[in-house]
């Protein structure tokens, strides 16, 4: 391992214990984790807060036993050391990064093949709101579902750090229309003003008929979903012929009885993944095609594509960040400023 001289031997991070309410975690002090060959150790300069962290705190998605029990899935930061077999990267390089755990901490180890140079014009706590909703909307939407430019997307939770991504890649790559649903008017016009094209009120609104009024009753090409069991069969309605739909969680549930005819006679593909379970290799591989599909883009108008952060909070805060999160009042990113 080659690692800059002067790590210290502990570091802080953030223990949620056994898990339960917000108020569980805590600030301890453990050993700094140590690299594999093919890892890279990071100082972290911030961390992304996202919905698996709050339901790996809660106890209904438990991290994997061979990755960090600590929460965090992705940040930003400073290499200080590498593995013997990276190549790539070397201690100082800023880095946005993929993790399998751990982002809530001091320092943060990853595969080297999960890390990503920081895009132009963004700052280190930008970067640090990217890695999990970019890599996500892109497997999904992009790679399974098949987005092309001249369609229609649907986004389930329009306002959220997953739906900003999914708005504004969507129409980087030439969506002909993304629509939203949204809780409230607030959160509809923070996604129009990223680019949605139209956004429904899911309280007040059937949002089947709502997207099909849209789309001059086509439906929706792709509908990216995280709702569950409220939204399958609604979900089939509102997707066009052809349609796709990509399920990438179960806020409201798993479970529920569906008439699965118009899966047939829309010829219609539904497909789900996780990306925590996913293998490294899988993640490494869609952090080549981030690199070279979407991050140049990032250069031609950084603007356009780029995460909001509704708030930050000091390491020390984490409780009040769970707590918005929970909530749902933000609109974007919540991250966590590790490095003061």
């Amino acid at each position: 391992m080659n690692a800059t001289s002067a790590l210290p031997t502990t570091m802080q991070f953030v223990d949620h214990g056994a898990g339960g309410p917000a108020g569980c975690m805590r600030i301890n002090n453990g050993p700094l984790p140590v690299v594999s060959d093919d890892e890279v150790l990071i100082r972290v300069a911030a961390a992304g807060v996202n919905r698996p962290d709050v339901s790996q705190r809660s106890g209904s998605y438990p991290a994997p036993a061979d990755a960090s029990q600590v929460m965090g899935l992705e940040i930003s930061g400073v290499i200080v050391a590498v593995g013997s077999a990276v190549t790539r990267w070397k201690a100082g390089d800023a880095v946005c990064a993929l993790t399998p755990g751990g982002g809530y901490a001091e320092y943060c180890k990853t595969p080297a093949a999960h890390c990503l140079p920081i895009p132009s014009g963004l700052s280190m706590l930008e970067a640090a709101a990217l890695c999990e909703t970019f890599f996500t909307v892109w497997a999904n939407v992009f790679d399974r579902a098949r987005l092309t430019a001249g369609e229609t997307l649907l986004i389930h939770g329009g306002s959220s750090g997953i739906g900003s991504t999914a708005i504004q890649l969507a129409k980087a790559f030439g969506a002909s229309k993304v629509i939203v649903t949204c809780g409230d008017q607030a959160k509809i016009d923070y996604a129009l003003k990223l680019g949605a094209d139209a956004g429904i009120n899911y309280k007040t609104e059937d949002f089947v008929e709502a997207t099909k009024a849209a789309t001059d009753g086509r439906g929706a090409d792709v509908i990216l979903d995280m709702v569950g069991a409220p939204y399958f069969q609604k979900n089939l309605a509102a997707a066009a012929l052809e349609g796709r739909i990509a399920q990438i969680a179960f806020q409201h549930g798993v479970k529920a009885e569906v008439n699965m005819q118009p899966l047939m006679m829309k010829r219609l593909t539904w497909t789900g993944s996780t990306l925590r379970a996913r293998p490294k290799s899988a993640k490494a591989a869609i952090a080549a095609s981030l690199e070279s599909q979407v991050w140049p883009k990032f250069a031609q108008n950084t603007d356009a594509l780029r995460p909001n952060i509704h708030a930050t909070f000091a390491l020390s805060e984490v409780v009040k960040a769970h707590q918005m999160m929970e909530a749902g009042t933000h609109f974007g990113k919540i991250v966590l400023r590790v490095e003061e």
